[in-house]
């Protein structure tokens, strides 16, 4: 692990945090969760808990360890990579995620409160790559994200974290961060592709369980 003295989204400086390594264990720990969790079904654009900020965490106790590892089982459920709280109707600001990044290395955990560290411009090169989303299943538009993030928030346990992440693992990074402050991908595209992105949805069977719109 590396460390790095980064910044929040108000310019001050923070003190060195070690990146997590998330990668050891990577297959037991992702079975461990999923195999104490139960699957739920996967809200979508339009369900009102994705489009508002949500709550953060502050209890770090066996409610929200049961919540992560139904998180877990209900990626596996989905074929997902990640997965925020407010996709299976939880207003809290917490995310999980089992990605591989362009190296084919496999990156499993959890991140509470998250925060993505403003880069500077010589570490913004963008990625105009295809992005889905479980909430708008059946569905992908090309969306230019940094292809570097860096997110700093909590683990389960509350303790300080910070995780790093390039190309699709950094795609992965925002795109969870974004759900728990109420923005989907679709949000970021123009009027004429979210509405190509809605249509792809609206012509598709979700191969998930999904809670639908009343």
């Amino acid at each position: 692990m590396a460390q790095q003295t980064g910044f929040d989204q108000d310019g001050d400086q923070q003190v060195d945090t070690e990146f997590i390594d998330d990668v050891t264990d990577a297959d037991a720990r992702e079975k461990a969760y999923r195999e104490r969790g139960t699957s739920r079904p996967i809200t979508v654009v339009g369900n009102p808990v994705l489009h508002k900020e949500c709550k953060n965490v502050t209890e770090f106790d066996d409610k929200l360890a049961q919540l992560v590892d139904d998180m877990f089982a209900s990626q596996r459920t989905a074929e997902g990579v990640g997965l925020a709280a407010n996709q299976i109707g939880v207003d809290l600001k917490v995310f999980v995620y089992d990605c591989m990044d362009d190296q084919g290395v496999r990156h499993v955990g959890v991140v509470c409160n998250p925060v993505l560290d403003e880069l500077p411009a010589d570490r913004r090169v963008l990625d105009d790559s295809n992005e889905g989303c479980l909430s708008v299943p059946g569905a992908y538009s090309e969306l230019a994200r940094p292809d570097y993030a860096v997110v700093r928030g909590q683990d389960i346990e509350g303790n300080p974290i910070a995780v790093e992440g390039t190309g699709y693992f950094a795609r992965c990074l925002q795109h969870e961060t974004d759900h728990l402050y109420g923005y989907l991908y679709i949000d970021r595209l123009s009027k004429r592709d979210r509405k190509d992105v809605l249509k792809q949805m609206a012509e598709g069977t979700p191969r998930y369980p999904v809670v639908a719109n009343d």
